[in-house]
């Protein structure tokens, strides 16, 4: 934990930012900070939604692709799962 208030917030915003490069949403960042950084998933949450409010493009965007791959994900499952049926 950083010596101010500040400090801390920004450590914060640091690991959502790595948890985005992972592709996280914000609930699967909040259980990885609160496992492996010991960061209350309240914390997380609210530093995750001021880089909304900041960021709304940035967040719209990110969303969208973050949807886009889970459908492409699920159709390549179904398509795996109806292969592997009928064979």
């Amino acid at each position: 934990m950083g010596d101010s208030p500040a400090e801390y917030i920004h450590m914060v915003q640091r690991l959502i930012e790595e948890c985005i490069i992972f592709e996280m949403n914000k609930e699967e960042c909040m259980e990885a900070l609160s496992k492996h950084a010991d960061i209350k998933p309240v914390i997380t949450s609210t530093v995750w939604k001021e880089l909304e409010k900041e960021n709304k493009d940035f967040f719209d965007a990110y969303a969208q692709r973050r949807d886009e791959r889970e459908s492409r994900q699920r159709i390549h499952k179904m398509r795996l799962d109806s292969d592997t049926n009928s064979k």
